[in-house]
Formats: C-alpha cells, structure tokens, sequence
C-alpha cells in the first residue's frame, strides 16, 4: 500500500529536525557562556558576553567588551558569581581573553573555519541588554568579510550572519548545528537589519593562544605615514605589478624602521617580505603576519625606478582607545 505525505506533513518534519537540531547545540553549548559585568574606575561601564574554552576558566570575549576594565564580573549559567582577570585583550582583532578561577566549568567545543559554508545553520547565544542565555539562530549569509576595528586596523575572514545581535551578544559564541563555535559574536551593521558578524574562530584561537602566551599580540611597525594611491598602468606594467594599487610615502617617523631603511617621502611601497602591497590595509596585514625583528625586502617605486631596501619591522606601540 503506498502511503502518500502532504507537503504540510514534510515541512513539519524539516522544521522538527531544525528544532531539535538548534535545541541539541544550545544544550551543548549554553553552560558555557557567560556574562560579564565591565566596570571602570569603579563606575559600571557596561555588559557582555563570552565562553568558558578551557577547563581552568579561561574565557574569550570581545576586546572592546572589556578593555580598560578594573574590575570583571562573570555570571556563569549554574548561577555562580566570579571574579575575572583580564589576561590581555588585542583592539586590531577585536579579541580579549578572560579568566576565573574555580572547578567544574563547562567548556565550549572550538570549531574550525574551514567548516563553516554559506548557508549553513548559525546559531548565536549571548546576554542582550543583560538577558541571560538569549538564543537567536539563522544561516551563515557569508564568509571572508572584512570588518574595521575600534583601531582602524581590518579584521579578516569575518563571518556574516542575519542571526540576530543586539547589544550584550558582544563575546558571545557563533555555533553551528553540532554547537561547535565557528565565530565570536562581535557587530551589528547598525543601519540594516539581518547582517551581523563574527570573527572566525580560527583567528579567534590564533589570538586566545598569543594572549595567553605573552598578554598582547606582537605586530610589526616600519613607522610610516601613507596613504592609498594609484600608479600609472605605464609603470605598473612595466614592472610587472599584480595591479596599480600602492602606499604612498607621506613621511617616515624620525628614528623608525622606515627612516633606517632609507624611505623617501613620494616613494610608493609595493611590496614587503615578498608580499604585494596594494594599499594601507595590505600593509597592516603583513605587517601582522611578518615577525618582529625580522629582515624585509621592501619595494618601492621611487620616480621611474623600482628600487629595493631592507627594513626590520619592530613591536608596534600598543593601542589606546578612548
């Protein structure tokens, strides 16, 4: 006997497997968020959200959750009140790391980015305006965003999501239908609605490990003032430039890795460490990746030439927010 199923009984079993699939990854994930109370000063400065990612209480959040804090207060799920440390926080990637003392903490399962797919369940949990263990859920709308930090500095592999983010999410978890995090809950475009964003995992990882090796993330400096600028296709071609795009030297600090190097005002960089440099944000972003103390072949088009010169980036002077 064939058994015929209505398209009613077929979208309730679809939004019944949804379901249970979005409820099994907050039952997996929930006891491991946490909300933080920030205060500065010794006045409240405002709230966030993060997750416990290792059994002896360290937390990831947001760096612009808690920077500056004096003082962090963290509610777990099981109704415990601590007292958190600021182990260190990294305003270019928009990540801090927290930590409490104490046993028997939940811990969230990391993801990996590789992963994440367009398209694919994406499921947010934080404490909006204070509200504890707040669920919203979507899809994954897209991956390799860029997003501008309080710094200035752009934060790459972003992920985008329409899962709805209000103030207080900031630090939360991003998980996917198995409750492995694949994002930290970071922004919302504000003039929009539906697109919200994450900084991957895999970044978020990469800089939990240095905070919690050294309390900040070493990036390069060379001590340049430049600007984007555009090089004639004549030269671009002739020498053999992947684009026109370049930084224009506005002025080297005095004493800076650029002025050792023997950078002119007018000279346009278009490489480092054998990287190509079509812009400030190329720049940054080798910068980020290259070692401190390093030796770097620096390119630049000075006039009609392309000459060579050799710069050691050093540690960049730390970030001040107001």
């Amino acid at each position: 006997m064939i058994q015929f199923v209505s398209a009613e009984q077929d979208d309730s079993v679809l939004l019944d497997a949804y379901s249970k699939a979005v409820t099994s990854a907050v039952d997996g994930i929930a006891p491991s968020v946490v909300n933080l109370e920030v205060s500065r000063g010794g006045r409240r400065a405002g709230t966030g959200s993060g997750f416990i990612f290792t059994p002896d209480g360290f937390i990831i959040t947001n760096s612009h959750v808690v920077h500056g804090a004096t003082a962090i207060a963290v509610a777990l799920l099981d109704g415990r009140r601590l007292e958190g440390s600021l182990v260190g926080d990294d305003p270019d990637s928009d990540l801090a790391v927290v930590r409490v003392s104490g046993s028997d903490f939940a811990v969230a399962t990391l993801g990996e980015s590789r992963s994440v797919r367009a398209g694919s369940v994406a499921i947010a949990l934080g404490n909006p305006y204070g509200l504890q263990a707040t669920v919203t859920a979507g899809v994954v709308s897209a991956l390799g965003r860029t997003l501008r930090s309080q710094s200035g500095r752009l934060i790459d592999n972003v992920i985008q999501t329409d899962a709805a983010l209000n103030p207080g999410n900031s630090g939360g978890p991003l998980v996917d239908s198995r409750g492995r995090v694949i994002g930290v809950n970071t922004a919302v475009f504000a003039s929009a609605q539906g697109i919200c964003f994450a900084i991957a995992v895999d970044t978020a990882k990469y800089v939990a490990s240095l905070l919690m090796r050294d309390g900040k993330v070493r990036r390069g400096y060379i001590g340049v003032a430049g600007q984007d600028v555009a090089l004639p296709r004549r030269i671009a071609r002739e020498f053999g430039l992947d684009g026109d795009g370049a930084v224009a030297v506005l002025s080297a600090e005095r004493g800076s890795p650029a002025e050792a190097a023997g950078l002119r005002d007018g000279d346009a960089i278009v490489e480092l460490a054998g990287r190509r440099v079509g812009g400030v944000d190329d720049l940054h972003r080798i910068l980020t990746q290259h070692d401190v103390g390093k030796p770097a072949e620096l390119r630049v088009v000075r006039r009609l030439d392309l000459v060579t010169l050799r710069v050691t980036p050093v540690e960049a002077p730390a970030v001040v927010l107001n």
